[in-house]
């Protein structure tokens, strides 16, 4: 039996940090403060469910999501397997892809249901949904690498733009990946969305064969991983600057095609420090980057 869910405020007195098994939550909310009060409360009653949910679909969610997949039944998991369909007959993926972003997007939405704010966001381990009610904005940092945290740009989301949704992927984070990326930064309309897609591109990010990749059957780490016998990335030793700009064209061509088929908003990609942007002509003004190596789609 597992330890009953934490649900506490953070030292700041301005964010709830909520926290159950493998799902860790930062949230804060803007307003008054009876509003900021009542979303708190209202995230805290959907949260306490939300993982015996996922669970009793798991065996389900693991599993390679197909078009003709039988759909999930829960509220957040088939908001995963609707992040996860544009990609299913394309490459391996599960709706597991979208699980961080799915559960932001549904504690952010008994928010908003709950009572009127003029901002928020839900952050579960880097992948965020925000909230913004017109005139409000957030910066939001992008970092190079997500285990050793160094923000190498930033970039301004006003209540105009589509973005909803910001998820980073990469083989340095917290779940497995195929591809050699550091970090591949997505914003896209939803937070599930963003988290899926993130997902693809970072295993785009690759140079499959190459001796000095390590990788090993992601089951040999996790024996319930739904990536089961596929090869994850463990370890990428320095690669050449053509090696590494090779490995970023294969992320940009398919982060480019997510873009024109309206899947995603913009990307960052980085890899051993060097960085490679797409995004529409109107992000390039406002996107903080150092002048490395950059690719504006």
């Amino acid at each position: 039996m597992r330890e009953p869910a934490l649900l506490r405020m953070l030292p700041d007195g301005r964010r709830l940090h909520l926290h159950d098994g493998p799902i860790d939550l930062i949230i804060e909310a803007k307003g008054s403060p009876r509003a900021i009060w009542t979303a708190y409360e209202a995230a805290a009653r959907r949260f306490v469910s939300i993982l015996d949910e996922l669970c009793s679909e798991l065996a389900h969610l693991r599993s390679r999501a197909r078009s003709n997949s039988r759909r999930p039944c829960g509220v957040v998991a088939r908001r995963m397997f609707a992040a996860v369909e544009p990609y299913c007959e394309h490459c391996f993926i599960t709706p597991m892809a979208a699980v961080a972003g799915g559960v932001a997007e549904e504690i952010l939405e008994s928010m908003t249901a709950a009572t009127t704010l003029d901002r928020a966001y839900v952050n579960n381990g880097g992948d965020i949904a925000i909230h913004l009610a017109d005139s409000q904005s957030y910066t939001i940092g992008m970092v190079e690498r997500p285990d050793r945290p160094s923000l190498f740009g930033s970039l301004e989301i006003s209540a105009d733009d589509p973005v909803r949704g910001i998820a980073t992927s990469g083989w340095r984070g917290r779940s497995f990946s195929l591809g050699i990326a550091d970090a591949v930064t997505v914003l896209a309309n939803s937070a599930s969305a963003a988290d899926a897609a993130a997902t693809v591109i970072a295993n785009a990010v690759n140079l499959p064969d190459h001796p000095g990749i390590t990788r090993v059957p992601a089951r040999e780490i996790s024996p319930d991983s739904d990536l089961g016998d596929l090869r994850v990335t463990r370890r990428v030793e320095p690669l050449s600057d053509s090696e590494i700009a090779a490995a970023l064209h294969s992320g940009v061509r398919v982060a480019e095609t997510l873009r024109t088929r309206g899947l995603i908003h913009s990307a960052a990609l980085c890899l051993q420090s060097q960085s490679r942007v797409v995004s529409p002509p109107l992000v390039q003004s406002f996107i903080g980057l150092s002048q490395r190596s950059l690719l504006h789609a």
